[in-house]
């Protein structure tokens, strides 16, 4: 049987989602803990992998049994307590032999979350910028976003990628209400699939035209080059968040 995990994380303990040697991912803490479960390896595959210090508010990973699971609930209390505060898993989900936890995804969302002033509470899960940002150039930046395909000039360098198409459907910057009463703004993008470093970069260089480093129309001719040091610097991790994964088989 195949069965989808939902689960969250926290990235700055992991050396990203996928398992390699000699540092602690996040793919190989829960294998570890459904081996544990389980008393077999229990390989799992992720919706995707995001980078070091890179969170996760929804990701989405199968494995499989040859058993059904009677108690789902259990498992996933279980699940819990070997994996660490680092790590949630919300639900274990039962689906078809063939679903794929990465393959069958059709719309990934990633945010990432800016503030203005210095705050104790947010500096984790935020990047403090140290002036305004002009938040009406770089939406006008990001809707060109949608009309792109290739995001070469956003792509890690010498990465295993086959292609750098991406198909954006939204893109944009709005106001973020973070509780604490600290100014700042987050931006949200969605797209078909996601590069390596992609939203970084991309978020990095829109940053520069709130900055007033470059314009709009410079943002459209760095993509034109297809070219990653024409674009900004990567932006660091731990403001960014995969915030959802979607699926036409799951319900929302």
């Amino acid at each position: 049987m195949r069965w989808f995990i939902r689960l969250s994380y926290d990235g700055a303990p992991f050396h990203g989602w996928q398992s390699q040697p000699n540092a602690v991912s996040v793919q190989q803490t829960l294998e570890d803990a459904l081996a544990t479960v389980f008393r077999r390896s229990v390989p799992v595959t992720g919706a995707g992998r995001t980078d070091t210090g890179v969170n996760a508010r929804v990701m989405y990973a199968h494995f499989d049994t040859e058993e059904d699971i009677a108690d789902r609930r259990r498992l996933i209390v279980s699940l819990n307590r070997l994996c660490g505060p680092a790590i949630s898993v919300g639900d274990i989900i039962p689906v078809a032999a063939d679903a794929h936890a990465r393959f069958d995804a059709t719309r990934r969302t990633y945010r990432y979350f800016v503030t203005f002033e210095k705050s104790p509470f947010l500096s984790a899960m935020s990047w403090c910028c140290g002036t305004i940002l002009d938040i009406e150039a770089m939406n006008e930046a990001a809707r060109i976003l949608i009309d792109t395909d290739d995001f070469t000039s956003f792509a890690k360098l010498h990465s295993d990628t086959k292609t750098n198409i991406c198909r954006v459907d939204s893109a944009g910057w709005r106001e973020w209400s973070n509780g604490f009463g600290v100014p700042g703004i987050v931006f949200t993008i969605s797209a078909d699939r996601f590069l390596r470093n992609m939203v970084r970069a991309v978020t990095g260089t829109l940053v520069d035209v709130g900055r007033g480093k470059i314009s709009p129309d410079d943002f459209r001719h760095i993509i034109e080059r297809k070219d990653r040091c024409a674009a900004g610097t990567s932006m660091p991790p731990q403001a960014l968040f995969l915030w959802d994964v979607e699926y036409p088989y799951l319900k929302r």
